[in-house]
C-alpha cells in the first residue's frame, strides 16, 4: 500500500496587511448587514452599497457574502423576508425583527469593547516604541 502524502496547509502570511484586512472585513459583515437593515428594510443590492457607504468602503460585502448572511439572519428569525416587485423585478426585501435589533444591540456593545481594548493596544505600542503623538 502506497503512503498516504498530505498537502500542506497554506501558509498564512500574519505580516500581511491584506491578510488582516480580509479578517477583520469578514468580521464586521454580519455587523454591518445588521446595522444597515435597522435603519429600515432593503433588498440586498441596497444593503452592499449601503454597507460600503456607511463604512467609507472599509467593508465592502458581495453578495456571495451577503446572501449567505441574510440566509443565515432568516433562519435565525433576525430578519424577514417579503417578496416585492419593484419596476418589474422581483426582489427579496428584509426587514430586522425585534430580535434582530437586539441582535444588533448586543453587537454593538461588543465591538464598542473590542475597540475600546484595540485603541488601548495602540496607546501601548505607541508608547513602548517611543511614539507619544501616535
Amino acid at each position: 500500500m502506497a503512503p498516504l502524502r498530505t498537502v500542506p496547509a497554506p501558509r498564512i502570511d500574519y505580516g500581511s496587511r491584506a491578510y488582516w484586512s480580509g479578517t477583520i472585513k469578514m468580521g464586521l459583515s454580519k455587523f454591518f448587514i445588521l446595522r444597515v437593515l435597522h435603519d429600515g428594510p432593503m433588498h440586498g443590492y441596497d444593503i452592499a452599497r449601503t454597507v460600503a457607504r456607511v463604512t467609507g468602503g472599509c467593508c465592502s460585502p458581495t453578495e456571495g457574502t451577503i446572501y449567505p448572511v441574510l440566509r443565515e439572519f432568516e433562519a435565525g428569525g433576525f430578519v424577514t423576508v417579503e417578496e416585492e416587485v419593484v419596476q418589474g423585478r422581483q426582489r427579496r426585501v428584509y426587514a430586522l425583527t425585534d430580535q434582530g435589533r437586539a441582535a444588533f444591540r448586543v453587537a454593538l456593545e461588543a465591538w464598542m469593547e473590542a475597540t475600546a481594548a484595540l485603541q488601548d493596544a495602540g496607546r501601548a505600542f505607541a508608547a513602548a516604541d517611543g511614539c507619544g503623538a501616535c
